[in-house]
């Protein structure tokens, strides 16, 4: 009797696996790999030609220039500032560190729209400081560097989310050694920090370039759609989509999409990588030991004889 209900227990949960398995694959099928799949048949749907000529043509490359150079200073920028918070809230005490967090975790919190609403009501030619940066010839809401601002608020938080539960599970020991040892802050944080947050940063800085590449809510409200001027991507996929120019604005939202799995397949790669380190070093100690105890078990015969 026992082993009858066993076998049905088995049987049941052979089943139910099967089921959520089955379930997550359709889902992903139906609202991840279909949609792909659409973009990139469409983008080609008039032939290779015709979807070179839509990626070259002078306001899509405006547009794709102008995201790779908005990643290019919104990235750097979050990363220096999200090394120095969590360094400064995993290895530190100190009074407004709550305050801190909370400023970090507030990207999150507004929307991207609200963000950019709030650039214009402080740095647009009626915003509070709209008359002084007019007065010094100073453009910043519709012109490049309120895409970077606006891009680089939503992106804050990406790097120093990553960071700082990194840093708080390493410690404070191994650099309080180094610098007993009498190694400077500069090389602790190169030779003894860096190499163990690597992943974790390099994680962040994936998340934070995607995020900046695709940002469309802040981007579109502080960029005046300036054709070959401040239109990222996103922005020139939506124009060319309102101007039934279907075809073209797939082939530009298709270089996206290849920009998007590009990051997935490398933030699978770091995630890999990094399972595999820790694996390692959780065979080290096992391996360090094994000799040992070998040459313990071997010496005990040599003894006796």
């Amino acid at each position: 009797m026992m082993p009858r209900l066993a076998s049905q227990d088995k049987g049941g949960g052979r089943l139910g696996r099967a089921v959520l398995v089955a379930s997550a694959a359709a889902f992903l099928i139906l609202f991840l790999v279909l949609p792909l799949c659409v973009v990139f048949a469409e983008a080609l749907r008039k032939g290779i030609d015709a979807y070179v000529a839509a990626l070259a043509a002078p306001d899509a490359a405006a547009a794709i220039a102008l995201t790779l150079l908005t990643a290019a200073i919104s990235v750097p920028l979050n990363v220096v500032f999200g090394i120095a918070a969590a360094w400064a809230i995993a290895k530190h005490e100190f009074r407004g560190k709550s305050l801190l967090i909370t400023l970090i975790d507030l990207p999150f919190s507004v929307s991207p729209v609200v963000a950019g609403v709030s650039y214009i009501l402080v740095l647009g030619a009626q915003g509070w400081l709209g008359p002084w940066l007019m007065a010094h010839d100073l453009k910043i809401v519709f012109a490049v560097p309120g895409i970077v601002l606006v891009t680089t608020f939503v992106t804050l938080p990406l790097v120093a989310r990553e960071l700082i539960p990194v840093m708080q599970a390493q410690g404070k020991e191994e650099e309080e050694a180094a610098i007993v040892l009498g190694a400077g802050g500069w090389q602790t944080f190169m030779r003894v920090t860096l190499p163990n947050i690597r992943s974790g940063l390099v994680y962040g800085v994936i998340l934070c370039n995607a995020r900046a590449m695709g940002e469309f809510g802040a981007v579109s409200v502080v960029s005046g759609h300036i054709r070959g001027l401040t239109n990222t991507i996103p922005l020139q996929v939506e124009i060319l989509y309102n101007e039934y120019q279907i075809q073209a604005g797939f082939a530009v939202a298709s270089l996206l999409a290849v920009l998007a799995l590009a990051t997935l397949i490398i933030k699978t790669v770091v995630q890999w990588r990094h399972a595999r380190l820790l694996a390692r070093l959780d065979e080290a100690p096992a391996l360090a030991l094994a000799p040992a105890s070998g040459a313990s078990t071997v010496a005990f015969p040599g003894t006796a004889g």
